[in-house]
C-alpha cells in the first residue's frame, strides 16, 4: 500500500513533477557537458609524453627562431630524432573553415610523433610528392578531402606574391592513436615553403616556429633541456625547451580560468535546482500532511512516513537524472563535432560520467528529501488530522 501511494502521489501534481524532473534533466546535462569540457581540455596534458621535448623561442612562441639552431640541438647529448614545426596559418576558402597546418621535416615527423598511424594514402607518397600533406581523419570527414585530392589554402601568414593558393596533394589520412595529438591537422614539406620563400614567389616570416625531439632511451630531460637553453643564452635568440607536458599546459593556462569557471558555474546550477528541487518537496510534505496523518493512525510507522517522502524526492531525481544522461548521450556526438573543429579535444561519455550523473541526482534528491522527510516521520497523527491544508 505505501509504495501504491508513493507512485500516486508522483502524478498527483503532474505539472509540478514533470518541472521537477525537466529541472534535473537540464542540470545533469549541463553539468555533464561542463565536466566534459574540462576532462577535455586537460586531456592532452595528461597523454603528453614526458620524453618529447619543445624548443622555442623565450621570448613568446610567435617568435621564430634560426634554421641554424637544428645542426646545435642535434648534438647535445642524449636528443633523439626532431623535426622542425613551423605553424602555417592558412584557410580554406573562408576564414571560418580554419584548423591547424604545419610544416615540418617529412622524413621524421613518424620519428617524433609514432602516434600518427595511417589509414589511406602511403607514407612513401608523401616522402616523393613536394607539395604532398598528411591530413587527419577528422578533416577528411569534415570537407570530404581523399587520397589524391587537391587541397587549396588561403595563406593568411604565408601569402603568394600573384594572391594566388598554396596548393596541397592530400597523400595520406591519418588518425592519432592518443590524445595529445588530433585528427584534425595538415602536415607538409618544411623544404616545400622553404623554397617558395627562397624564389620570391611568397611572403611571410623565415626561421622555424618550435623543435620537437624525442630524447633518447635514458636519457635525463632535465639534463637535455638545461643544456640546450644554455647553448643560446647569449643569443642570437635565446630559447625555452619544455616537456610535451609543460608546453600543453600552456595552451590551457592561455585560456586563463576557463576550467575553473566552467566548473563554478556547473556547482551554481547544481545548488540552484537543489533548492528548487526542496521548496517542491517542502510543498509536497505539507500537502500530504493529512495522508500521513491518516496512514499513522492505520498503523503505519514513523519510518513509513519518513520513506514515503525522501523516496519520492529520490525518484523524481533519479528520472531526472537518467533523462539528463540519455539527452547528453544524443547531443555529446554533435557537441563534440563542433568544438573539435575549434580546435578543442573530442568530447567522451564515459563510465566515470555517468555514475556521476547518477550520484548527482541522487545526491541532490537526498539533500532535498531529507528535512520534509524528517518532518513526515515526527508528525504526530492528532496535529496532521488537525491541520488545515
Amino acid at each position: 500500500m505505501p509504495w501504491l501511494l508513493l507512485a500516486r502521489n508522483l502524478t498527483a501534481r503532474p505539472l509540478r513533477s514533470a518541472l521537477t524532473v525537466g529541472s534535473l534533466l537540464i542540470a545533469v546535462f549541463l553539468v555533464l557537458f561542463l565536466r566534459s569540457v574540462v576532462v577535455a581540455l586537460g586531456s592532452g596534458v595528461e597523454a603528453a609524453s614526458q620524453s618529447r621535448l619543445i624548443v622555442q623561442s623565450a621570448v613568446s612562441l610567435f617568435v621564430n627562431l634560426p634554421l641554424s639552431y637544428q645542426q646545435k640541438i642535434e648534438r647535445v647529448e642524449g636528443v633523439g630524432p626532431m623535426t622542425k614545426l613551423q605553424w602555417f596559418g592558412g584557410y580554406y576558402q573562408d576564414p571560418s573553415n580554419f584548423f591547424a597546418q604545419f610544416a615540418v621535416d617529412e622524413e621524421r615527423l613518424l620519428d617524433a610523433y609514432p602516434e600518427i598511424e595511417l589509414v589511406e594514402g602511403s607514407y612513401e607518397q608523401f616522402l616523393a610528392v613536394k607539395n604532398g600533406c598528411l591530413i587527419g581523419t577528422d578533416l577528411a570527414t569534415k570537407f570530404g578531402w581523399r587520397v589524391g585530392d587537391t587541397v587549396p589554402l588561403i595563406g593568411a601568414l604565408y601569402s603568394r606574391q600573384d594572391g594566388s593558393t598554396w596548393d596541397f596533394q592530400v597523400t595520406g589520412i591519418y588518425r592519432s592513436k592518443a590524445a595529445n595529438l588530433d585528427s584534425r591537422t595538415l602536415w607538409f614539406h618544411f623544404e616545400y615553403l622553404e623554397d617558395t620563400l627562397e624564389s620570391g614567389a611568397a611572403s611571410g616570416p623565415e626561421g622555424v616556429g618550435v623543435w620537437i625531439l624525442r630524447l633518447e632511451r635514458g636519457a635525463d630531460a632535465t639534463r637535455v633541456m638545461s643544456a640546450i637553453d644554455g647553448l643560446f643564452i647569449n643569443g642570437p635568440q635565446r630559447v625555452q625547451t619544455t616537456t610535451e607536458s609543460e608546453f600543453q599546459k600552456q595552451f590551457v593556462t592561455m585560456l586563463g580560468s576557463v576550467p575553473t569557471l566552467l566548473t563554478s558555474i556547473g556547482g551554481g546550477v547544481l545548488f540552484a535546482i537543489l533548492l528548487a528541487v526542496l521548496n517542491t518537496m517542502l510543498m509536497a510534505a505539507r500537502e500530504r500532511t493529512r495522508s500521513l496523518g491518516i496512514l499513522k493512525a492505520l498503523g503505519f510507522g514513523d519510518g513509513t512516513a519518513f520513506a514515503l517522502l525522501l523516496g519520492e524526492s529520490l525518484l523524481l531525481c533519479l528520472i531526472g537524472g537518467l533523462l539528463g544522461l540519455a539527452l547528453y548521450g544524443l547531443a555529446a556526438p554533435g557537441f563534440s563535432a563542433f568544438l573539435t573543429s575549434a580546435g578543442f579535444p573530442p568530447l567522451v561519455l564515459d563510465g566515470e560520467s555517468v555514475l556521476i550523473g547518477v550520484v548527482l541526482a541522487l545526491l541532490v534528491g537526498l539533500v532535498a528529501g531529507i528535512a520534509p522527510a524528517i518532518r513526515a516521520a515526527r508528525l504526530e497523527v492528532i496535529d496532521a488530522l488537525a491541520a488545515e491544508v
